[in-house]
């Protein structure tokens, strides 16, 4: 799509976004949403407004678009220092003329948002001072599933695009469910960027502004995807990533002491995470796109808790207790933590409900 056209469909589209209900639901605060990788971009390149829109529409829907003021909408097909940083610049100018961020907002992301948002926070100050707009000012980020540090299928998918013949078929097939297209040089867009190394050296500058990470081990794509992904996933995003980890490692829970079940117990973490992120919850029965849906039946415990920071209060109800399998003769119980009623809610409902105090 010419540049030209993109930005008329990016500032008709304004409108639409803007039209939303005005919700200031966290905290009492407006939140903006920036959704994650749609794969269907790939193979159907979005090329009116309506597309652009809908689709991020589309992908909120579920649970969020009825709690938030504004959305940045993005293009999968796009790279992102180029055709997404653009899109996202005009959007920026838009949501600074409303004033809605004057005296602070939330953003909400999903997968990829997390590495579009870190890019975004890192440069939106400079971009719109030079072009004469009041920088946002953004009080927090909440993450969902966030794959800021890139995921090995990305990795896999750009391999395959150049070097199709070296790869087995169970490979193709993961990488296919992943990217909705059989990978070829070119047509990659944002995959490109969501190589581990590649989005590890993106906006990793120490950030004022805090993370609070919300992630899931369940599976996703009937499990396929999962054998080529380091360490626990969700399906899509290692631990590595949605953790907030400053390194790639094959991990199986945000911090060394807690499993995602809830057990505690000595357990493989990042030795380090971005200045100034927070894993908060963790679910070992929820996939990437639970994250963000309307789906219960998971338990949920939590990495860290009881803090608040720029006005956002992390307080969620949790309680504890001691388990033993039956058959489990001679072993010692082990202590669990858990989530109240952590189960009768969806991970995003519960951050909504505790985080909207």
């Amino acid at each position: 799509m010419h540049s030209n056209v993109k930005r008329s469909l990016i500032a008709a589209s304004l409108a639409l976004a803007f039209s939303m209900p005005a919700a200031a639901q966290l905290a009492g605060r407006p939140v903006v949403l920036v959704h994650g990788f749609q794969y269907s971009d790939l193979s159907n390149p979005p090329t009116t407004l309506q597309q652009v829109e809908q689709n991020g529409y589309n992908y909120w829907q579920a649970f969020w678009d009825a709690h938030a003021d504004a959305r940045i909408d993005w293009a999968s097909n796009l790279r992102l220092e180029s055709g997404i940083a653009q899109e996202a610049f005009t959007q920026l100018k838009q949501i600074s003329q409303s004033g809605l961020c004057n005296s602070g907002c939330v953003f909400v992301t999903h997968s990829t948002g997390d590495l579009v948002t870190r890019y975004v926070m890192e440069n939106q100050a400079h971009w719109l001072q030079a072009a004469g707009y009041q920088p946002l000012k953004v009080l927090a980020v909440i993450d969902f599933a966030g794959a800021g540090g890139g995921t090995e299928l990305a990795n896999d998918a750009i391999s395959i695009a150049y070097s199709n013949a070296w790869y087995n078929d169970a490979l193709k097939a993961a990488v296919k469910a992943f990217t909705g297209i059989d990978p070829t040089p070119g047509k990659m867009g944002v995959v490109n960027d969501l190589q581990t190394t590649v989005a590890r050296n993106e906006a990793v500058s120490p950030t004022s502004i805090p993370h609070l990470r919300f992630v899931g081990g369940g599976s996703e794509y009937g499990g396929i995807t999962s054998p080529f992904i380091s360490g626990t996933d969700d399906g899509v995003v290692p631990l590595h990533s949605a953790c907030g980890a400053t390194t790639v490692g094959a991990y199986d829970s945000c911090v060394n002491y807690v499993n995602l079940d809830g057990k505690r117990t000595s357990v493989s973490a990042p030795g380090a995470l971005y200045y100034n992120y927070y894993p908060v919850l963790m679910s070992a029965g929820i996939n990437h796109g639970q994250t963000i849906d309307t789906t219960t039946g998971n338990d949920i415990t939590y990495a860290d808790n009881n803090f608040g920071v720029n006005g956002i209060n992390v307080d969620f109800s949790t309680y504890t207790y001691q388990y033993k399998p039956w058959w489990d003769i001679f072993g010692s119980k082990s202590t669990y933590q858990k989530i109240t009623n952590g189960s009768s809610y969806s991970m995003s409902g519960l951050v909504f409900q505790t985080l909207n105090q």
